[in-house]
């Protein structure tokens, strides 16, 4: 059985579209669809469903990527171990992060890791929680770095730190002219939240449920500088984890930021992988780094 058949098809399955996973594969429309039909012969059932306007899977179609998608990533597995074999800290990783950590937290951690892996090509993907746990499955990153509780069974997971989390309002506000906050100080407070999929707005509901505050119904955010910018425009108030107030991140305009008491609520950030992965060992060595960030950093 061809391994680049198992490829084309799970990229067709990805776009359905002939034509541009012919693109992403960087063959000809007619090799890739040639493959497709040879792998079809080879397992004497229809996988795809052709017409001139688009491309399904049959029931059995998507079974077979699913087994693909398991034996791609073995293979990668295979070549990172014969990669590793030669220099352990070389050679491309994959690795996920969420959108409220990564452009707050990769500054202050990737060159430390360029230095200690100077031969390490990092390819880094920003999505959301349930994306990057569904990319881990499927063997198409080799780590993520999630907000705690995720995961499963099936993998690894490393704690790298804890961040708190501070409350942002609008200059002027009622609870600006407090140094520092308890819970009990958003009682009956309004919160602006993300939208539905970001790991932040769980973690903030769960404070809004402590604390007997609740969220603004008419406004999602659909990013975090959405919700820094809606705050100065005095729309209402939110949290923020301590990362993304902290340079190089630029003041906002009528924004001000209050810390809370001791024991405040935080956030817990831990990097996983599949128990299976070929490059554990490493791994274990780049969480090191992630859990090296400077503690003042994580702190109001």
């Amino acid at each position: 059985m061809n391994i680049r058949a198992l490829h084309y098809l799970v990229t067709l399955a990805e776009v359905r579209h002939f034509s541009k996973a012919a693109e992403r594969c960087h063959v000809s429309q007619p090799t890739l669809s040639t493959q497709i039909r040879k792998l079809e012969e080879e397992l004497d059932v229809q996988l795809v469903e052709r017409s001139p306007r688009k491309v399904m899977l049959t029931r059995v179609g998507e079974e077979v990527v699913e087994r693909c998608r398991a034996v791609l990533a073995e293979v990668e597995s295979m070549k990172a171990v014969a990669r590793r074999s030669h220099d352990p800290h070389a050679g491309l990783l994959r690795l996920g992060i969420f959108p409220t950590l990564a452009p707050y937290l990769l500054p202050h951690v990737i060159p430390t890791i360029r230095r200690r892996f100077p031969r390490l090509k990092l390819r880094l993907f920003e999505e959301k929680t349930e994306r990057i746990l569904q990319m881990l499955d499927q063997g198409r990153l080799d780590a993520g770095l999630l907000a705690l509780p995720a995961g499963g069974d099936q993998l690894v997971s490393r704690t790298l730190f804890e961040e708190a989390f501070v409350v942002a309002m609008p200059e002027g506000h009622p609870l600006s002219r407090h140094e520092r906050l308890s819970l009990a100080d958003l009682e009956d407070q309004e919160l602006l939240l993300l939208e539905d999929g970001h790991c932040l707005r769980d973690q903030a509901l769960a404070v809004c449920q402590m604390a007997g505050a609740h969220e603004q119904l008419d406004f999602h955010a659909t990013s975090m500088e959405t919700l820094r910018q809606m705050v100065a425009a005095n729309t209402g108030i939110t949290l923020l984890p301590s990362l993304a107030i902290k340079p190089p991140i630029s003041p906002t305009e009528n924004l001000v930021t209050r810390p809370f008491r001791e024991n405040g609520p935080k956030r817990s950030i831990a990097m996983v992988w599949r128990k299976s992965s070929a490059l554990s060992d490493f791994l274990e060595e780049l969480a090191e780094v992630f859990s090296g960030i400077d503690s003042t950093l994580l702190q109001p």
